[in-house]
């Protein structure tokens, strides 16, 4: 068959199709609603009853403390400099917060920073602090840094006597250490410290005044200050012979 005429059957026959539809459609019985519908009234006062909060959806923005400062702030500000606008004045405010904030930062940091070089004995621009960093307990490791000139005179007014020897016994060390007569370590007694001695003057003198310092501080003696003068004698004569 050609193709011209096989064109022209199915235009046909699609139109035939649609024609019996068609047809179909208006033969079907058209449904009507009957349903009884009561229209409703609304009462005159029906707006009323919802009034509440419940039913309130736009609450109105106010401002907050700090909204409300810096409103304040701005308005003086603008007074003060008669700016005139309060958008200048606000730049002013910007400015001046920018500055606040600046300085705060600063001053957290050089707290942290002086806390820190404070630990090591110095202020934050490398000015040495005239405070005792050092403990009584810490002494002892530290004997090189520490002025005991100041500590002994502090504990002799103290009437703390024995404290004062055990002071005396350790700057002994520090000056002994100073001339090379020791090598200094908190770790050695004071055998192995009396071996190292060449010198047998301040080798004699030397056991002497450990054979004091241990007595009256590690045999817990409590002495007051005519012994203490005596026990400091030892302590002076040494030093003097080191010196010499």
């Amino acid at each position: 068959m050609p193709k011209p005429l096989k064109h022209i059957l199915l235009c046909v026959l699609c139109l035939g199709t649609m024609l019996v539809s068609a047809t179909m459609l208006r033969q079907l019985p058209i449904q009507e609603d009957t349903s009884n519908v009561q229209p409703r009234e609304f009462e005159d006062d029906f707006k009323d009853a919802y009034t509440s909060s419940d039913y309130v959806y736009e609450v109105e923005k106010t401002d907050g403390a700090f909204t409300r400062l810096v409103n304040w702030a701005e308005r003086q500000i603008d007074e003060l400099f008669n700016l005139g606008s309060r958008k200048k004045a606000g730049k002013y405010l910007e400015v001046f917060k920018l500055i606040f904030y600046g300085l705060i930062i600063i001053a957290v940091v050089y707290f942290i920073v002086r806390a820190i070089m404070n630990g090591e004995g110095r202020w934050v621009f490398g000015r040495r602090s005239d405070k005792k960093l050092i403990t009584h307990e810490d002494v002892e490791t530290n004997i090189h840094v520490v002025n005991f000139e100041a500590l002994i005179a502090e504990a002799t007014s103290n009437n703390d006597y024995r404290l004062a020897v055990r002071y005396q016994y350790l700057n002994m060390l520090k000056k002994m250490s100073n001339y090379e007569i020791i090598s200094y370590d908190p770790e050695k007694t004071n055998l192995e410290y009396t071996y190292e001695i060449k010198d047998d003057a301040i080798r004699k003198q030397f056991q002497y005044a450990s054979y004091l310092y241990n007595y009256i501080w590690y045999g817990e003696f409590m002495i007051d200050s005519t012994e203490y003068n005596k026990a400091s004698e030892s302590f002076n004569v040494l030093l003097k012979t080191i010196a010499a």
